[in-house]
């Protein structure tokens, strides 16, 4: 038997099974019993009373500090408002942290020259 043969056998062979996993797949959806759809009403939002709106209002603003909005209204967040700590050096540990100091986008840009 040719190579070619046996490939072309294997395959409607492999074919032929996958049919017949699929078909009983198939039927055993088929067959098993269907969930019960409930057809109850959806449950409506109530609005949140003022008092808790203004609770969760002054939280956020707690949360956001001291970023500013900017003449748009859009807040900046940048590296500044989160002062960087670092208390290890070793980068390669599951509680690693980075080398203080700073990197300019031109020296990342420097490095990723060629990589792309």
């Amino acid at each position: 038997m040719k190579l070619s043969e046996l490939k072309s056998v294997v395959k409607e062979a492999v074919k032929e099974a996958i049919q017949e996993e699929m078909k009983d797949i198939l039927l055993e959806a088929v067959r098993s019993p269907q969930p019960v759809i409930s057809t109850a009403p959806a449950q409506q939002n109530t609005p949140m009373p003022e008092d808790n709106r203004l609770a969760m209002r002054e939280n956020i603003q707690n949360v956001l500090g001291n970023m500013m909005p900017n003449a748009n209204g859009t807040i900046s967040a940048t590296s500044a408002n989160v002062p960087m700590q670092v208390t290890n050096t070793n980068t390669a540990s599951p509680d690693g942290q980075l080398p203080q100091g700073e990197v300019s986008t031109d020296q990342i840009m420097n490095l990723m020259k060629g990589k792309v």
